[in-house]
């Protein structure tokens, strides 16, 4: 593919908390600064953890059509295909046995509530999971999770606050996946060395942007990697209220969600 022409950038925003706010409203100051940086020339594209399913709506309400998405936190890459009946395609496609991550996990929280995601979305739970959204999605036993090909694990606790839930999964000691801690007592893991961070890469590969053309907009802990990446060349911006961790990763600060902080980013952009 050539390569974009240099004054265009590839701008990668997270979701929930940069985009969209906890009741899943938008603001139109945020819907209009995408629609200008796309009328600007810009590549303006998705980078979440939520899955495909829960993405699209995003994108209508955005008004946005980019070429590559990237979902579940980097295990899935979603092509735009008019030719295709749903108009999408998987791209790229990440998976994972979990379950030794699950019976690691189950060990030190025996009353943990689980989610496994599937390569299409669909999703498989145990009894307790009425926070997330379950649509396409079953609940099973603990033992109906193992032995699946998945593309993301979600573990939540109700019975630890966040500094405990820290500890916990420190001594856990988790390895062969990667993994990241939500804003309350929450685990998503995905398969080793997948992030959005190594999904945007083969995306930015795939459109032939500059490195120094990038610039990612967040504000979670499964952000960091993408804010690493960005900024090694490019721009990191991390959202007014995201934790002090996650701000140290980025170059920039932006405003907060609650001020409708992405918009003079875009805004920024030439």
């Amino acid at each position: 593919m050539t390569a974009i022409t240099d004054e265009r950038w590839f701008v990668a925003l997270d979701v929930d908390g940069t985009i969209m706010h906890e009741d899943e409203s938008i603001d139109p100051a945020v819907v209009d600064a995408v629609g200008s940086a796309v009328d600007r020339g810009h590549l303006v594209t998705l980078a979440t953890g939520r899955s495909w399913s829960t993405t699209r709506p995003v994108l209508e309400h955005l008004g946005l059509e980019p070429e590559y998405v990237v979902t579940a936190n980097g295990a899935i890459t979603m092509r735009r295909d008019p030719s295709s009946p749903d108009g999408w395609v998987q791209a790229h496609v990440e998976t994972f046995d979990p379950s030794d991550v699950l019976l690691r996990i189950r060990d030190e929280l025996p009353d943990g509530r689980f989610l496994v995601e599937l390569a299409d979305g669909y999703r498989l739970f145990t009894r307790g999971m009425s926070d997330w959204n379950l649509e396409r999605a079953r609940e099973v036993e603990f033992e109906g999770l193992l032995g699946q090909p998945a593309t993301r694990v979600v573990a939540t606790s109700v019975d630890h606050d966040l500094d405990e839930f820290f500890g916990l999964v420190e001594r856990m000691g988790l390895h062969h996946v990667s993994y990241a801690i939500g804003w309350t007592a929450w685990l998503d893991i995905a398969p080793d060395g997948v992030n959005k961070a190594t999904a945007l890469e083969r995306v930015r590969g795939w459109l032939g942007v500059p490195l120094r053309r990038v610039i990612a907009v967040g504000d979670g802990r499964n952000d960091i990697e993408m804010f690493h990446w960005a900024g090694a060349a490019g721009r990191s911006v991390a959202m007014g209220q995201a934790p002090a961790e996650v701000v140290a990763a980025a170059h920039e600060r932006a405003g907060r969600i609650e001020e409708a902080g992405l918009a003079p980013v875009l805004d920024s952009l030439p």
